[in-house]
């Protein structure tokens, strides 16, 4: 991208480095700003869709001006050799002090879902925990400790974007919370819609899973009460409920794709108004070895659920 043969501005580094002039300095960062937007490009690439482009330009100026005070331009080189490195290094030191969650664990929950996925999509069915370690090439005891690691894992910024396609207006997933000021029609016939989407999920889950989660959830027992009831210790409960938790999220993700919510409903819409025009009049609601999960279906802690879905990365 850059072809100088010899060091650019050369007059400006002279007065900047060897008299202190200011005023060549901020010239220097305005002449290198646009390696900071070729950096701050590159990086953003695989970077999530909540982090702020403008943030990492902010980040990367301070790597310009230390690089711009610390350069010797008397070496010969081009400054941008010099200074895309440092600037890397400080977009990524201000990455890292923002995100509160380590990269490792992050890279364990994205390998743990993704297993669950692969498996259930072969197999054609919920996939076990020796099956999961088998795939994984660890022992079952080492997927019980991953599964503890990550249980804290599903939750991300509201600012993220969920838009589907390249041409869609922008939306964060904060714009879908509910507002307490408000009680439109709207609002409650997308979460009505919501919960018979995460309902039907719910439904393909083990039985175990689908009790831990509604124990959890629908009767808010803590995860010491659960694994009196299951006869398991709390820890293991926090295994079932991250597990459960990981396949719903591969289930919506896998069948919906990055779909907005609005998308959901109209698809939700769209497959009942169909069965009606067939004659079959209510579609029949999916079979499921734990029944309590059709009987609820109309109360509020599949919302609650939701929301823990979605804050795991649906978007």
């Amino acid at each position: 991208m850059f072809q100088t043969t010899e060091l650019a501005y050369l007059d400006l580094w002279r007065r900047h480095l060897e008299h202190g002039d200011q005023e060549a300095r901020q010239a220097l960062v305005e002449k290198y700003v646009k390696v900071v937007k070729y950096v701050s490009g590159r990086m953003a690439i695989g970077l999530p869709h909540y982090v702020e482009f403008n943030d990492l330009i902010s980040a990367g100026l301070l790597g310009l001006i230390q690089a711009i005070d610390n350069f010797d331009h008397c070496r010969g080189i081009k400054f941008e050799t010099y200074a895309i490195p440092r600037i890397r290094g400080s977009i990524l030191d201000e990455l890292r002090s923002q995100d509160w969650f380590p990269r490792s664990l992050r890279r364990k929950a994205k390998q743990l879902e993704e297993a669950y996925a692969t498996l259930e999509v072969r197999l054609g069915r919920p996939a076990t925990d020796e099956e999961v370690a088998r795939h994984l090439n660890i022992d079952v005891s080492e997927l019980d400790g991953m599964l503890g690691e990550v249980a804290v894992a599903s939750i991300m910024s509201l600012d993220a974007d969920t838009s589907t396609e390249e041409g869609d207006q922008p939306t964060s997933l904060g714009e879908y919370l509910a507002d307490p000021r408000s009680d439109e029609v709207e609002r409650g016939l997308l979460q009505q819609e919501m919960r018979q989407l995460i309902a039907q999920r719910l439904a393909e889950l083990p039985e175990k899973e689908q009790l831990v989660l509604v124990l959890y959830y629908y009767e808010e027992l803590t995860l010491k009460e659960i694994g009196e009831i299951l006869d398991v210790t709390e820890s293991r409960v926090c295994q079932i409920h991250t597990k459960a938790i990981l396949r719903l999220q591969g289930k919506i993700r896998r069948h919906e794709g990055r779909m907005s919510i609005g998308r959901l409903t109209e698809e939700i819409k769209h497959r009942q108004s169909k069965a009606a025009a067939e004659g079959e009049g209510e579609p029949e609601p999916q079979s499921t070895p734990f029944n309590v999960v059709a009987c609820l279906v109309g109360l509020p802690w599949l919302m609650q659920l939701a929301e823990r879905l979605l804050g795991g990365g649906l978007g």
